[in-house]
């Protein structure tokens, strides 16, 4: 972690040998990726171009290779985890414009607000193109258990963001094929991702309360 104009910022460092697949605004898409980071912004955050933003945050810290920034108006220093079986998920909650996906309204058009609920997730394994499009998936379906478990009338927020990183398969190396829930990876993966989002779903209700805001 560091700070970036005074608010904080999550970063990783995984070198050589991974490939991603992230909805995030800079790096996004699938490709190899040697970081991961994600700053905080302030809520209302007005930039209409999140990706260089994101390029001026990293670029102090020798992030200029390729790699994944995502933004959030959530408090980062309250991120939560999960693990199981070697997969681990870091996920920062902020839950102050709750939205299921199938909504009436198509919303406005411009620049994507920074994601308020943001999910990495790290699978120590070969992933297929298409199994860690399944793993996407996965980690997205295991949020929305976690908020439907916890008592949040949504599906998310309009602009959460989610990056999976897996091996990159060797040469001659048989991948994973399979990333749905009922994989060995995806299941590990779900586990992962839902007990973060639970302790940040929990979390983000308390402060909330304390603030005066109801969800």
């Amino acid at each position: 972690m560091f700070r970036h104009d005074g608010r904080p910022a999550l970063l990783w460092r995984v070198g050589p040998g991974w490939r991603m697949l992230s909805s995030a605004i800079l790096g996004g898409g699938l490709g190899e990726r040697t970081w991961v980071l994600n700053a905080q912004v302030p809520p209302g955050y007005a930039r209409m171009d999140p990706a260089a933003h994101l390029e001026e945050i990293a670029a102090p810290r020798g992030l200029t290779g390729p790699g994944v920034g995502l933004m959030t108006a959530a408090d980062v220093e309250a991120f939560t985890t999960g693990a199981d079986h070697g997969v681990r998920a870091w996920v920062t909650t902020g839950i102050g414009i709750p939205t299921w996906a199938a909504a009436p309204d198509e919303g406005g058009i411009g620049a994507p607000r920074p994601g308020t609920i943001n999910t990495v997730v790290a699978v120590p394994a070969p992933l297929s193109d298409a199994a860690l499009a399944n793993a996407l998936a996965t980690a997205t379906e295991a949020k929305v258990q976690a908020l439907f478990e916890t008592g949040y009338a949504c599906t998310g927020t309009p602009s959460d963001a989610v990056c999976v990183a897996a091996f990159a398969p060797r040469p001659g190396e048989e991948p994973e094929w399979f990333g749905g829930p009922r994989s060995r990876w995806g299941a590990r993966l779900a586990r992962a991702v839902h007990a973060a989002v639970v302790r940040g779903a929990l979390d983000d209700r308390i402060r909330r309360t304390a603030q005066g805001f109801s969800s």
